[in-house]
């Protein structure tokens, strides 16, 4: 379904019961909400869930400049508003963890709690000249020439060399994200600064990180941890950057665990 929020319209699927608590899940750079597949499938069995294509990615609009977490935020509490969510539990991998840092501080009475999977709350400069080549790379020979070493820092070499048939729907993903799109929520990925906040976030707070992950390493998440009042922290190994897809299994059951526990 097409959602207009925020002044653009948003893909957005809705599953699982009426009158349940809500649940929102929010996708990574250069996915769509397909990403999410194998968690709904279970999550939307106890939940209401409402997947969206963030700003710029899949079917949503990919207006042209460049995006902040700031405007991420507001288009997530955007959405929540046109569906009439007061609050829901808010799962993010990557860019959707940085959209969920940003909704804990700018909007937290639209928050039950909070996962963060796979992200960081600051950069580097390495990570930012590293995005300003994908970046030109993207709008000048569109995505395909990412697809390929986007897939290396994503899953481990263990998972590659056994080519799982959902590494090509990756390959899809990657490949028809729209180069505006892509290219203005790097921009945002380049300059997210809410380490130095963090602490101000005050709903439950769970990270997940992939031990393998080199795009958002686990050290890092384990220092959110530390500046987060109470949040607990799952690492999953093997998994790199989207280990919601290389351990499914393992990531759905410490959701499931950690939404039990705020009931």
């Amino acid at each position: 379904m097409n959602t207009e929020a925020n002044g653009i319209s948003f893909n957005c699927r809705i599953d699982g019961p009426d009158g349940a608590p809500w649940l929102m899940l929010s996708n990574s750079l250069a996915t769509n909400l397909s990403m999410w597949d194998r968690q709904t499938a279970v999550l939307s069995e106890h939940y209401r869930v409402l997947r969206y294509d963030q700003r710029g990615h899949g079917e949503s609009d990919a207006p042209p400049g460049n995006y902040d977490f700031d405007l991420l935020a507001d288009d997530a509490a955007a959405l929540m508003q046109a569906h009439g969510i007061d609050a829901c539990h808010f799962i993010g991998l990557s860019m959707g963890g940085m959209t969920a840092m940003g909704l804990g501080l700018n909007h937290p009475e639209r928050l039950l709690s909070v996962t963060i999977a796979n992200s960081r709350a600051d950069t580097t400069q390495e990570l930012r000249d590293m995005f300003d080549g994908r970046i030109a790379l993207a709008l000048d020979e569109g995505m395909a020439p990412l697809v390929e070493t986007t897939i290396t820092r994503w899953f481990t070499e263990r998972l590659r060399d056994t080519a799982p048939a959902f590494l090509d729907d990756v390959r899809e993903m990657v490949r028809t994200t729209p180069p505006e799109g892509y290219a203005g929520c790097a921009r945002a990925v380049q300059h997210v600064d809410y380490m130095a906040r963090l602490g101000r976030i005050d709903k439950p707070v769970l990270l997940i990180a992939g031990a393998q992950d080199r795009a958002t390493p686990a050290d890092g998440m384990r220092a959110m941890q530390a500046a987060i009042s109470g949040a607990q922290y799952i690492e999953l190994d093997p998994a790199s950057h989207l280990s919601n897809l290389e351990q499914p299994e393992a990531f759905t059951a410490a959701l499931q665990e950690f939404l039990a526990a705020q009931r």
